[in-house]
């Protein structure tokens, strides 16, 4: 019989040590003639600082791993009795194999009898959502039993340090979760969506063509007001839906974890769907837009500081190029 609802029942987290403030950037910034401060950042954005990989010991895959093996340790789970690997990333390591199979092999789960499935799945900072959607779906319907949903980015890698407008607000991180299938409540209800009519001149990962030809590594390419607004609307609508479906209205969301791209759309939302700004967790002006890792790590965060707790009711969301985006609504149970 196929349980359901599945759960989440840990956490972790993982970022690189290098911390980068505004005034770091800033300075980086000048010695290639490009101006900007610390006050413009912060008033644009709510970021103060970001983690940068350092490349080597540091990487997508380093960081997925490192994610999982906290969420593994905070629940108590033995890697082998993981049957599913999902990754949210949009700046693997390499193309193949997955970063999921490399996350398999570092943390022990490789070479489990009855097999575990692993693979990658690709919605930029909407990439979360979706893999937790996946999952979820996955437990629900069997054979499945326990899996392992990860969001990994190594932004620091795909910024164009030339251009001030995006430059400043990406950074490096993994966050992981650990979900069973179970008859408790937990996840009520998750959706995800995407309008591939906003191509990568909206938001991108492009690179210049000159004569047929291919100039120079791919860089993050955004139309900073078209994304407000449709991050706005999308988050909004989507977190109308999923409430309904969830039988719950949106203020009695009790934690609030918006993607972490920007506070001025994380308060915007917030305030159209009523929630109050103490429910809501922010860590984007420490971390910036970690991408798919945004979410995972405010998750983790404020399980951490105790903000969640048995019974709270959390709203998780994310939007991201595609344009893709998605809401899910969360019964946390701690046992």
């Amino acid at each position: 019989m196929s349980a359901k609802y599945s759960r989440i029942i840990s956490t972790g987290s993982a970022l690189p040590a290098a911390r980068i403030t505004n005034e770091d950037l800033a300075r980086r910034l000048a010695a290639d003639g490009i101006e900007t401060s610390d006050e413009w950042i912060r008033t644009r954005t709510g970021i103060e600082a970001r983690r940068f990989v350092n490349g080597t010991t540091e990487t997508t895959t380093t960081l997925a791993a490192a994610a999982a093996q906290k969420a593994l340790e905070g629940g108590g789970v033995d890697p082998k009795t993981i049957d599913l690997i999902i990754v949210a990333t949009t700046t693997p390591d390499q193309v193949f194999p997955s970063t999921a199979a490399a996350v398999q092999r570092l943390i022990g789960a490789a070479g489990c009898a009855a097999g575990c499935a692993a693979f990658d799945v690709q919605a930029v900072c909407a990439g979360f959502i979706y893999a937790l959607n996946a999952a979820d779906a996955m437990l629900r319907a069997g054979p499945y039993q326990r899996a392992l949903v990860i969001g990994a980015e190594t932004m620091s890698r795909v910024i164009d340090m030339k251009d001030r407008a995006t430059c400043v607000l990406f950074g490096d991180g993994a966050g992981a979760v650990v979900l069973e299938a179970s008859a408790k409540p937990g996840i009520l209800a998750a959706r995800m969506y995407a309008d591939g009519s906003y191509d990568e001149n909206v938001l991108g990962l492009t690179a210049r063509i000159d004569h047929g030809e291919l100039c120079g590594r791919p860089y993050i390419n955004m139309d900073g007001r078209q994304v407000f607004k449709l991050a706005v609307d999308g988050l909004t609508s989507s977190a109308q839906e999923v409430a309904v479906l969830a039988g719950v209205d949106p203020q009695d969301v009790d934690v609030y974890i918006p993607h972490q791209a920007n506070l001025r759309i994380m308060t915007m939302v917030a305030k159209k769907l009523g929630i109050p700004d103490e429910r809501m967790i922010k860590t984007v002006s420490e971390q910036g837009n970690t991408s798919a890792a945004s979410v995972p790590l405010a998750l983790d965060e404020a399980v951490r500081s105790g903000k969640i707790s048995d019974g709270s009711l959390v709203l998780l969301q994310a939007v991201g190029a595609g344009m893709a985006w998605g809401s899910a609504i969360v019964r946390w149970r701690s046992e």
